[in-house]
């Protein structure tokens, strides 16, 4: 909960302070002295969504990168409850193992979420256009958050490429899962603080469904 209070600020205080300079590097863009104000204002707009969605993205992946060391053993905890064993033969993980699976997986979930986010981004310039974008960036958002969040559960049984493929053919779990992590947030600072424990619970207790349907 402190990891995600202290990074929503941090990113909360610096998406606020580069919003204006985004909308105003955009507006530079149209060099015509008619219609200057109407993109100026576009361009502000737009900048505030791109700011808002950078930082969603990034709060998203560096939470879930340094609390796995913590939310793991939580999940562990939720898994041992479902299915009554208290002796389970996982994949023997350090906290420092935790921590390096977590940090990878979200530095590849970044740089994946951030190639198919920027062209959506660029297609809120096209009117109609941009309700389909805002919808496809919505749900690509919570993909990512329901990816993270599964992966607490993933990483016990499954090796880092295993997990992959594992969210791939449970995408509509993962985006499920994700949308109501985003949901959360916008409930004024309990979301912030209450987002990640309650969507890991609801993670885990559905991954070890899925699990156990293979097994």
């Amino acid at each position: 909960m402190l990891i995600s209070f202290i990074t929503a600020i941090i990113i909360g205080v610096s998406s606020y302070g580069f919003s204006d300079n985004i909308g105003n590097l955009i507006s530079k863009i149209w060099v015509w002295e008619f219609g200057k104000e109407t993109f100026t204002s576009i361009s502000s707009f737009v900048g505030g969504i791109i700011v808002l969605v950078i930082g969603l993205i990034l709060y998203k992946h560096i939470i879930m990168a340094l609390s796995a060391p913590f939310m793991s053993p939580v999940s562990e905890k939720i898994e041992t409850h479902i299915t009554g064993v208290q002796n389970h033969s996982h994949r023997n993980t350090s906290f420092q193992d935790q921590l390096w699976r977590g940090i990878r997986l979200s530095i590849r979930n970044l740089g994946m979420e951030l190639l198919l986010a920027i062209p959506l981004l660029l297609l809120k310039f096209i009117p109609v256009i941009n309700i389909f974008s805002t919808a496809l960036l919505f749900m690509l958002q919570a993909y990512y958050a329901g990816f993270g969040n599964m992966d607490y559960t993933l990483e016990r049984h499954y090796r880092y490429n295993e997990s992959i493929q594992f969210v791939r053919r449970n995408r509509g779990l993962a985006i499920g899962n994700g949308t109501v992590f985003l949901l959360f947030l916008l409930i004024p600072l309990v979301g912030v603080i209450l987002v990640l424990p309650f969507s890991v619970t609801a993670a885990s207790t559905e991954t070890v469904k899925r699990i156990q349907n293979i097994n």
